[in-house]
């Protein structure tokens, strides 16, 4: 007699179900209805602001036709892992002034230590916000799919996706679901949770903790950069339109101090929401005289989200989690657990002696060349897929080649165990017309808060996944499946 399924079993075999029977759906759709969807999609991501500059011209972010679904179930476990490894992040900070070991593993430049030393205060020990993103690899139709989820690294401050991800998943609500819905009334996708709720309720959560409850609130970003997606001032039109907050938005090249306050305009600023790095700001007080003082303030008076918290989104940060000689010291038993499960092992590549993924002691350069096939080496503080080397699709010189780099250059590299990358099969329009259903490699995003979950999914033919890199938007929705449900209303 067999073994009885687990309830992880049972939920990827519901799992795989769902996302079958939405992939049978698209099978089963017209050609013509693929690309009547295929050009309604796009008209509705315009009217959404989906926008992504490139060079100063506007392009529409590509948005996937085919939703991805996940079970109910599975979107509370994400949430519970991701806010453990949020929570944990928290603390660098900390852990970076007590511990040299933390110091040697996350190094900050001389002059971000200085400002962490200037800003960093008991009152973000009491409480502090770090609102992030966490990329991870996943595939939410696997048996084992609480296994196959792995966290890649994790990206803590001017996250991108906040206005992104709401508004691609009801473009695809709007548009592809109800098509789906009439061809198959068993099946139910529906948005999860609105990622500018949960983060307008942090932001206030934040203003009460720290005195000022309902203070305005100052989105601060390269306002003026040009390129990149733009999600701030719909974001700011958002809270403006839906909730009445006269959200800011503001350059910190226009940002001021009056009477020991910061203002922006006539406008006094409470809190403020950064898409900047601390190293960013101290280059521009370098090399173009930017006035940092207000931005200090912000970050003294714990009035910045994220905290300097956000300044250790290194990828070596990993390495903190993956190595038992901090482990062990710093986190609890379930911390571990989840650590073990779901962060990919990762060590700042240089000569040393450390510990494989299989815990045993290994010189890390004989080990790193030997084990190309099921290594990947990024650059420690990059980020948008830049200088990403996958082992198994590198040449032995190339590879070794990169690792003299790391050990001889100046930047900072990271080995990680190669993570498997998820595939999904999503409907294309070629030139002709033709339509097709054809594999994307699929990396997903994971931003919480204690209210719950949102991800960011993106696909790319490329094994290098990022919306940057001219990846598409794949919409994640919460499903069910089952003859007595009914569709929306």
């Amino acid at each position: 007699m067999a073994d009885p399924l687990t309830a992880a079993d049972e939920h990827g075999l519901k799992g795989l179900s769902l996302d079958s029977r939405v992939r049978q759906l698209f099978y089963s759709l017209p050609p013509q209805t693929v690309r009547d969807l295929a050009e309604r999609l796009p008209i509705e991501a315009r009217k959404r602001r989906l926008i992504y500059v490139r060079n100063g011209e506007e392009d529409v972010i590509n948005i996937l036709l085919r939703p991805t679904a996940i079970m109910p179930d599975q979107a509370a476990y994400f949430h519970v892992v991701s806010l453990a490894l949020i929570n944990a992040l928290k603390r660098l900070p900390d852990l970076y002034i007590q511990d040299f070991a933390v110091r040697e593993t996350v190094p900050l430049t001389h002059d971000e230590e200085k400002w962490l030393w200037d800003t960093w205060g008991e009152s973000h020990r009491e409480h502090h916000t770090v609102f992030g993103r966490l990329d991870a690899m996943v595939d939410f139709t696997s048996p084992m799919w609480k296994d196959s989820l792995n966290f890649v690294e994790p990206n803590l401050s001017g996250v991108g996706g906040i206005h992104l991800v709401p508004n691609a998943e009801q473009a695809v609500a709007d548009v592809v679901v109800p098509v789906l819905q009439e061809a198959a009334p068993d099946v139910r996708l529906e948005t999860g949770l609105d990622l500018r709720e949960m983060f307008i309720q942090e932001m206030a959560d934040h203003l009460e903790a720290i005195g000022r409850p309902g203070g305005a609130i100052c989105f601060i970003d390269p306002k003026y950069s040009g390129d990149g997606p733009i999600e701030l001032d719909p974001l700011a039109d958002y809270y403006r339109e839906t909730h009445g907050i006269n959200v800011l938005h503001a350059d910190p090249s226009e940002l001021y101090v009056r009477a020991g306050e910061v203002w922006y305009e006539d406008h006094k600023i409470d809190l403020g929401y950064r898409d900047y790095e601390v190293r960013d700001l101290i280059y521009l007080e370098k090399e173009e005289g930017l006035d940092v003082r207000p931005m200090k303030i912000l970050f003294r008076e714990n009035r910045i989200v994220s905290s300097m918290a956000g300044d250790f989104d290194h990828k070596s940060t990993w390495e903190l989690l993956t190595d038992p000689r901090f482990t062990e010291k710093y986190f609890t038993a379930d911390d571990r657990h989840y650590f073990r499960r779901h962060v990919l092992w990762t060590r700042t590549l240089k000569a040393r002696r450390t510990t494989d993924p299989g815990g045993q002691p290994v010189d890390l350069l004989e080990w790193a060349r030997k084990n190309q096939d099921i290594l990947v080496i990024k650059p420690n503080r990059s980020y948008g897929g830049d200088r990403v080397m996958l082992g198994p699709s590198t040449s032995e010189g190339e590879w070794n080649a990169a690792i003299q780099e790391a050990v001889t250059g100046e930047e900072s590299w990271v080995v990680q165990r190669l993570a498997r990358i998820s595939v999904s099969e999503f409907p294309v329009i070629s030139p002709d017309g033709a339509t097709s259903m054809e594999p994307f490699y699929t990396v997903m995003g994971f931003a919480p808060t204690k209210y719950g979950v949102a991800v960011l999914g993106r696909a790319s033919q490329k094994q290098v996944v990022n919306v940057a890199q001219r990846g598409g938007m794949c919409a994640v929705l919460i499903g069910r499946y089952g003859r007595t449900l009914h569709g929306p209303r």
